[in-house]
C-alpha cells in the first residue's frame, strides 16, 4: 500500500502523546493537525488498525505460532507497557499487532514517542511510575546513534554518546521498579545506511546511521541479564525508502522474534 505524507505522519506521528500538557485532546482537535476533518482522521486510524489485526489473524493462522502465543506470560488483569521511538510508536508496530495476540483482560500501554532518544525517555519515568505496568517491553536506542554532520568524507558524531546512552538505559530499568523478570529489551532493528543516507529528508537534516552504532547498543543489551530480543536478523531488508523505518513485513518480524523469545522462556 503507498502511502501518501499525511498517511505516513498519521502513522508515526501521536500528537496526543506530546502535547500532553494541553490535556485530553478530541479527534477533531488531532485531525486538524494532520489536515483532515475528523471522519478521515477516524477511518484512516481504523484502516491501520485493520491492518496491525489482520498481520496478528494470519500469524495465528500457524498452528505452530498460535501455541507459541498461548504461551505468553501476560495475564488478565495486567498492564503491558512498551517504551520506544518511532519503530514502537507506529501505528502498524509489532506492539500494535502483539495487542492483537493478547490474552482478554491483559491492558497494553504504548508509551512510545517517534523520534525519542534514550534521555528523552527518561522523562517518561513519573508517567511510567502513574501506570504501575506488570511488565514492560523497552525498544530504545536508535535515535541515540543517529550521526550528526554525517557526510561522505566524515562519519559525523553521535546524538547521544555510547556511555550515556548505557547510563539511560541502566536508568530507566533500575528506576522502573520491576523486577528483572518482568523487563524485556529488544534490540534497535537494523539499519540499511546506504538507503538512509541516500533519503532526501536525512541528507537536508545532516543525519544518518551505521549498522556498528546499532550493534554496539544491541551487544550491549545483550550482556543484561534480563531477556533481550535481539531484532536485527528479522528486520533487515525489511524497511521503507528511508532505510531506517520497517514495513508491516518487518513489524511482523519483529512480533515474531518477541513471541519466539518468550515462548522460549517459558518452556
Amino acid at each position: 500500500m503507498a502511502e501518501n505524507l499525511t498517511h505516513r505522519l498519521v502513522r508515526f506521528q501521536q500528537p496526543e502523546k506530546t502535547l500532553r500538557y494541553l490535556g485530553e485532546l478530541p479527534d477533531s482537535r488531532l485531525a486538524g493537525l494532520f489536515g483532515l476533518d475528523t471522519e478521515a482522521y477516524r477511518k484512516l486510524l481504523e484502516d491501520l488498525d485493520d491492518r496491525t489485526r489482520r498481520t496478528a489473524a494470519e500469524l495465528l493462522e500457524d498452528p505452530a505460532f498460535a501455541e507459541r502465543a498461548d504461551r505468553l506470560p501476560f495475564l488478565p488483569g495486567q498492564r503491558v507497557v512498551a517504551l520506544g521511538e518511532s519503530t514502537t510508536a507506529d501505528r502498524l508496530s509489532w506492539f500494535s499487532i502483539l495487542r492483537h495476540l493478547l490474552p482478554e483482560g491483559v491492558e497494553p500501554v504504548d508509551l512510545a514517542v517517534s523520534g525519542s532518544t534514550t534521555t528523552q525517555a527518561l522523562a517518561l519515568l513519573p508517567q511510567l511510575a502513574f501506570r504501575r505496568p506488570d511488565w514492560i517491553l523497552c525498544m530504545l536506542g536508535a535515535n541515540d546513534v543517529q550521526r550528526l554532520g554525517r557526510r561522505a568524507e566524515a562519519p559525523g558524531t553521535r546524538l547521544v554518546s555510547e556511555a550515556e546512552t548505557e547510563r539511560n538505559l541502566l536508568a530507566l530499568r533500575d528506576l522502573s521498579g520491576l523486577g528483572p523478570d518482568r523487563w524485556i529489551w529488544l534490540t534497535p532493528s537494523s539499519v540499511d545506511p546506504e538507503r538512509a543516507d541516500a533519503c532526501a529528508h536525512f541528507r537536508r537534516a545532516g543525519i544518518g546511521w551505521t549498522s556498528e552504532d546499532v550493534d554496539a547498543v544491541a551487544d550491549f543489551l545483550l550482556g543484561r541479564p534480563e531477556l533481550t530480543v535481539d531484532t536485527r536478523p528479522a528486520t533487515a531488508g525489511r524497511h521503507l525508502d528511508d532505510g531506517v523505518h520497517l514495513t508491516l513485513e518487518g513489524q511482523r518480524a519483529v512480533t515474531v522474534a518477541l513471541v519466539d523469545a518468550l515462548a522460549r522462556e517459558a518452556s
